[in-house]
């Protein structure tokens, strides 16, 4: 059997793992900063090493392209994910994906009839602009190029400029490059194969994202003055919405999650009753019935509470993705590369959002999972073994050899 060069894979997962980290040790590669234009430059350099063509679109997505006399005109099979980070990060998310996607390009043996590329992708995680998934999301044609280009960041920068700033503001329209099918590698971010004593997963489906922002106005007062009945306590009314939304999830039956992420409160003062609160909630479920379900219990209850607590509440959509079927007759090339080498695998659902999910609307699209150690993820003891980083790089060799051929 054909495989990826296993040391080489290994070294450069650990070398990009080295790029951001700051004076306490940390990894922080935020998309368009500093530290992500030190990443994309590494990486950019091993694809030309590797004798790839380099292709940079607007909003800053890197495609390192393999093709032959007899393959151009084509349609490619893309190989990608994103080497962006959270803060504190570990070193594989995202990045395994995309450095695994070249070790197959780059594999002996391998003699594909139509090209092959490798796509990192801008601002997967969606940490400095929103919204994430940013850069397969404008590929895939899902959302503009001029208005993610306008994005303000959490620090107040602007994405277009900052991708000028560090030079990877490219000249290529998105979605130049229409792929034949998308693979997309990755550790799972969850404890499901570990726990089943599985090396990999063949992700047959992704769950829907909804992400909005809730805003509570209340009147500040003194804490100790004014009787409870007469508040409009907003921290008060921001507390009972995130007990009804977590206590919802935790009592169903279905694999619905519910998260409040963010949380702010005005004045912020000890003595002063909360005039606002502002939080985030992140809700997600693998079917979109049930998704829409659980939005529409929210707003109830929402206008229920704006009444109750004398508050006046507003909500923000700040991202909304349906669950997404990957392609079945890929799901079981995965799970067939696997068991032709003698690995345990099983389907399973993808409870993180990833650039698969956007590709899935432009080609058909798959995901391989390998584990996590503890479900351990956007996190500094995040952990996958070697073997389990080899096997899982073979198995996205396997299945792309039979896609590109």
């Amino acid at each position: 059997m054909i495989a990826i060069d296993a040391k080489r894979l290994l070294g450069r997962i650990r070398e990009l793992g080295a790029v951001g980290r700051n004076s306490e040790g940390r990894l922080i590669r935020l998309a368009a900063s500093d530290t992500d234009r030190q990443g994309r430059d590494l990486f950019v350099g091993w694809l030309r090493q590797a004798g790839l063509d380099v292709a940079i679109d607007r909003v800053g997505n890197i495609f390192g392209i393999w093709q032959s006399p007899e393959t151009m005109g084509q349609a490619p099979l893309l190989i990608g994910s994103h080497i962006d980070t959270v803060i504190d990060a570990g070193i594989y998310d995202g990045c395994y994906g995309v450095l695994a996607g070249l070790e197959v390009i780059k594999a002996s043996g391998l003699s594909p009839s139509r090209p092959i590329a490798v796509a990192a992708f801008t601002n997967e995680e969606g940490v400095r602009y929103t919204p994430d998934m940013m850069g397969s999301l404008v590929h895939a044609g899902g959302i503009d190029a001029e208005t993610v280009l306008a994005a303000v960041g959490t620090d107040g920068s602007v994405l277009g400029r900052e991708l000028a700033r560090i030079g990877y503001a490219g000249d290529l329209e998105p979605g130049f490059l229409t792929p034949h099918a998308y693979l997309e590698l990755h550790i799972e971010q969850g404890p499901v194969l570990e726990r089943e004593g599985l090396p990999i997963g063949a992700v047959e489906n992704l769950q829907g994202i909804s992400w909005q922002r809730v805003t509570i106005d209340g009147v500040a007062n003194h804490a100790g003055t004014t009787p409870m009945s007469m508040r409009s306590d907003a921290g008060h009314a921001a507390a009972r919405a995130i007990t009804f939304l977590l206590d919802r999830a935790k009592a169903s039956n279905a694999p619905t999650v519910a998260t409040v992420g963010t949380i702010r409160f005005e004045p912020n003062a000890i003595n002063v009753i909360p005039s606002r609160a502002v939080f985030t909630i992140d809700l997600r479920d693998p079917d979109e019935q049930r998704l829409q379900a659980e939005e529409a219990a929210l707003a109830a209850y929402l206008e229920q509470l704006a009444a109750t607590e004398n508050v006046i509440i507003s909500v923000e959509q700040l991202a909304r993705f349906e669950p997404v079927i990957f392609d079945l007759r890929i799901v079981e090339r995965i799970e067939a590369a696997a068991k032709s080498r003698g690995l345990g695998v099983r389907r399973m659902t993808s409870g993180a959002g990833h650039d698969a999910q956007m590709m899935a609307r432009i080609a058909p699209a798959a995901m391989i999972f390998v584990p996590s150690a503890g479900g351990i993820s956007h996190n500094t003891r995040e952990h996958t073994e070697d073997a389990e980083l080899v096997a899982g790089a073979n198995i996205l060799l396997d299945v792309a050899a039979q896609l590109a051929t």
